[in-house]
């Protein structure tokens, strides 16, 4: 296949392999793993994988950094995959990009592709519809607009496709990770919506009405919504995890960490843009 596979790792060491191993199948012409300086055997498992392992230090945003591969990259093929480590594709998918991705017109210059999502080690399908995502494109066709979170690659011309099956994401770090991390992203999801609400950045479309209603009560709202009319109870012990922990508990946090933000400014309308803008 005349696709380059692009993946974003640190300290990976117990994904890298699955996503690599996946791809064996795809045969793609060029697979670079950009590695933030790991701490542990991320570069040396994906060098045993026939991957070309690009160090580059974190430039404080995912957008930022896969920019900078586009741009700095050897890339030679005519489409590219972007990937993250603990995500992977499945069998269905790779043999839909082998027979499909050969006879796409040429307007076409990306593929958005279903995601499928697990949550401490099972599967999580109900409660928030059908995801897809771009993750596929013609190379000079796309890139990430500056965002401080929601990144999605964005077209700079053409059209998208949408394809039928789906890639995985399933990280295997835990519990205790997963809540670390969403740590700091509430930090990161909070300035954002301020800095939407100021019209310092584009406004997410998704997120919009949501918004709008009051913070704090909007979290419960979003939770039950997610839940009960969106069936997500109907994944059985593993749905009440994740629509309780990254649906109401994780937006719980963001509103905390808001609220957080606009006291630290007194709030001050000029303050806090500028805190939001300097952070």
């Amino acid at each position: 296949m005349d696709i380059s596979v692009i993946i974003l790792s640190f300290n990976e060491e117990i994904h890298i392999a699955r996503c690599l191993t996946a791809l064996k199948a795809l045969e793609t012409r060029q697979i670079f793993v950009i590695d933030c300086f790991s701490q542990d055997r991320t570069a040396e498992i994906a060098g045993t994988h026939h991957a070309d392992v690009v160090r580059h230090a974190w430039p404080g945003a995912q957008s930022a950094q896969f920019n900078w591969a586009l741009e700095n990259l050897p890339i030679k093929s005519e489409w590219v995959l972007r990937l993250d480590a603990d995500e992977y594709l499945t069998p269905e998918l790779i043999e839909e990009i082998k027979t499909k991705v050969p006879t796409l017109p040429e307007d076409v210059t990306g593929v958005c592709l279903p995601l499928e999502r697990t949550f401490l080690g099972k599967r999580v399908s109900r409660g928030v519809g059908k995801i897809t995502i771009m993750r596929l494109f013609r190379f000079g066709h796309a890139c990430y607009p500056a965002r401080i979170m929601d990144e999605r690659l964005a077209l700079t011309g053409g059209r998208a496709v949408a394809f039928d099956h789906a890639f995985v994401d399933d990280n295997l770090n835990g519990f205790d990770w997963w809540q670390k991390k969403h740590l700091a992203y509430a930090e990161r999801e909070a300035r954002a919506m301020l800095a939407e609400q100021y019209g310092l950045a584009e406004a997410c479309a998704t997120k919009a009405f949501y918004s709008k209603l009051p913070p704090f009560l909007r979290c419960f709202i979003y939770w039950g919504y997610r839940y009960f009319l969106r069936l997500g109870f109907l994944d059985g012990l593993a749905g009440w995890r994740w629509h309780f922990w990254q649906g109401l508990w994780y937006r719980l946090l963001v509103d905390r960490k808001i609220l957080g933000i606009r006291k630290t400014c007194g709030f001050n309308r000029e303050r806090i843009a500028e805190y939001v803008r300097v952070k």
